[in-house]
């Protein structure tokens, strides 16, 4: 009797983060996406520690493609960083620039159009206030609200792996009452024992109010009522 089996293999669908890419693929994916379906699109940079980062002259090539109107630069290496965003600013000026590194939201600020990270779901006033102190270039107040945010950058992005920030963003949420849990499925895993008072306390100690969720959803989108503007 010929006996049939399936063999299903956990390979993950993102190959090209630990073997990379032949030269010039990224250019031709981002042309075919673009011409086939006449979006615009964001050039992502991936973490340097991927095989997946790009290199300058690739990100030139890509930023220079029909419909590239903006990039999210993920780069973590500072070094990098510093380096290559002057030249893209210059080479391609009309390219927006959006960083996505939630835990260097400071040494990024200046360089930036725009913040693109889930940190803006726990702190979207203070982030505004950064990127307005970026692009007026004026450290100190960009250094003030660093500072208040530390503590509650620490307790969500600085931790063992990555992926823990996101758990640690639902525990946030729940600090600001706009989530009522921070319940997450596997292979996310709940963090240690304590972790939660920890990422509450910070969000005390960065003076961000809980939002009043019911009173925003029953005054509309702007949430304004009197003076509390949805929060207490």
């Amino acid at each position: 009797m010929l006996v049939q089996r399936l063999v299903f293999s956990n390979y993950p669908s993102h190959g090209w983060l630990r073997f990379g890419y032949q030269n010039g693929a990224p250019q031709d994916r981002y042309r075919v996406v673009y011409e086939t379906s006449k979006l615009p699109l964001i050039l992502f940079q991936y973490p340097d520690n991927t095989k997946a980062t790009y290199s300058l002259q690739t990100m030139l090539d890509i930023s220079a493609q029909p419909g590239v109107f903006a990039m999210k630069n993920g780069v973590r290496n500072m070094r990098r960083w510093d380096v290559e965003i002057p030249i893209i600013h210059k080479q391609r000026p009309e390219l927006q620039i959006l960083t996505c590194h939630d835990e260097y939201l400071l040494h990024t600020a200046f360089d930036i159009d725009g913040f693109l990270v889930g940190y803006g779901n726990i702190a979207p006033e203070l982030l505004i206030q950064m990127i307005e102190a970026g692009k007026a270039k004026d450290y100190a107040r960009a250094r003030q609200l660093h500072d208040q945010l530390l503590p509650l950058t620490k307790a969500v992005y600085h931790r063992g792996s990555h992926m823990e920030g996101t758990v640690a963003l639902k525990h946030a949420l729940v600090a600001r009452g706009i989530l009522n849990h921070a319940t997450v499925r596997s292979p996310l895993m709940p963090l240690a024992e304590g972790a939660d008072k920890e990422i509450h306390a910070a969000v005390q100690f960065a003076d961000l109010p809980k939002i009043n969720v019911s009173k925003l959803q029953s005054n509309g989108s702007n949430g304004t009522s009197g003076s509390t503007n949805g929060y207490h």
